[in-house]
């Protein structure tokens, strides 16, 4: 078998199957390990106890499916066209902001049934082979093996970039026994530039290639369960799921193309959703419409407590207040203790009692 020749070929499969890039990387990531566990240990990771449970599975790829040789790193692009401009959203504090990756259809569907499809011309042209498909669903150093593949470098926020493509894509992975020829790292091209540091509302970057999860708002309103801490609450603005602050200002995503996947056009009006709208949702509503989103795994409360806050946030209405009230009763105390802070932030002025 030329594997050279097969490494081509694996290429030429993927842009078929709809991913703007694929690379081939080896397995060694004793830097990246290095700097997982110092990440652990200062407790960044918050309440991520899986990040710390794997061990070094997620650094060592053999580890986690032995025989692996080799990783096939692809990336698709997800900007979808036509979506309200995001820093348009971000000004109107009456509407929700969503982070541009979940407007749509979950991307782990969409990317792992075009990875296994890939797969599958390898095997048709190969023979059997050991291979897994991963597409955030294991523990993964997906970014660190991206940038060995040639996909891009690790910026300064912790996104990997490309100086053609930016940041607004996602990343998938096909571990391989086969030992495919492997693509060169890039070099990295942040140079002095701190823009994504500046601009992060909450301030979860804390050095070049620091992120303290525990800060960030895709942490707090996505993987964390609880609370959210209340002197994080008002920088959270109107982000009600994600945050996209530090793509939206780096010079390189001036340079993304838009997505062509039909999969990734908003749904349900989330690209530029009133809030009251949103947070009006009964729990079955929720299910039924975001049956088939990245949101729908945060669930119903979760949602409730994000709008919650950014209801806080705006700047008043009898309006805003009349759907706050409306969940001041909730069965969750979650959802409840956000209501009162929201409620509490916009005073007297606008205060009814319920009936």
């Amino acid at each position: 078998m030329d594997y050279g020749e097969l490494a081509l070929r694996i290429k030429r499969w993927g842009a078929e199957l709809g991913f703007q890039q694929v690379g081939i990387a080896e397995t060694t990531l004793q830097a990246d390990e290095t700097h997982l566990q110092r990440w652990l240990e200062r407790g960044w990771h918050g309440d991520m106890d899986y990040m710390r449970r794997h061990g070094s599975k997620r650094s060592r790829p053999q580890e986690l499916v032995p025989g692996t040789v080799r990783v096939i790193s692809v990336r698709m692009d997800y900007l979808p066209p036509g979506g309200r401009d995001a820093q348009a959203v971000l000004d109107d504090g009456e509407l929700g902001f969503v982070s541009r990756y979940a407007l749509g259809r979950d991307y782990h569907k969409v990317m792992r049934k075009r990875l296994q499809k890939l797969a599958d011309h390898v095997a048709a042209a190969a023979g059997p082979f050991g291979h897994r498909v991963f597409v955030d669903s294991a523990p993964v150093l997906e970014k660190a093996l991206a940038r060995d593949a040639g996909l891009g470098w690790i910026g300064k926020h912790t996104n990997l970039l490309d100086r053609h493509a930016g940041s607004w894509f996602f990343l998938g992975e096909l571990f391989t026994d086969l030992p495919l020829q492997t693509d060169a790292p890039v070099t990295a091209h942040c140079g002095s530039c701190t823009a994504c540091i500046d601009i992060c509302p909450t301030q979860a970057i804390v050095a070049p290639y620091q992120l303290d999860a525990r800060r960030c708002i895709s942490y707090l309103t996505i993987e964390n369960k609880g609370p959210i801490p209340e002197e994080f609450r008002t920088a959270m603005g109107n982000r009600i799921y994600g945050c996209d602050d530090c793509q939206m200002v780096c010079p390189w995503n001036r340079y993304a193309t838009m997505s062509v996947e039909t999969d990734f056009v908003p749904r349900n009006g989330l690209d530029a959703q009133k809030l009251t709208a949103l947070f009006a949702w009964t729990e079955e509503e929720f299910h039924q419409r975001l049956a088939g989103s990245a949101i729908h795994r945060i669930g119903h409360e979760r949602w409730l407590r994000n709008i919650a806050v950014a209801l806080g946030n705006t700047p008043g209405s009898h309006e805003v207040v009349a759907a706050l009230e409306e969940r001041r009763e909730h069965p969750s105390s979650l959802v409840r203790e956000h209501v009162e802070w929201a409620l509490g932030r916009h005073g007297p002025r606008f205060q009814r009692s319920l009936p």
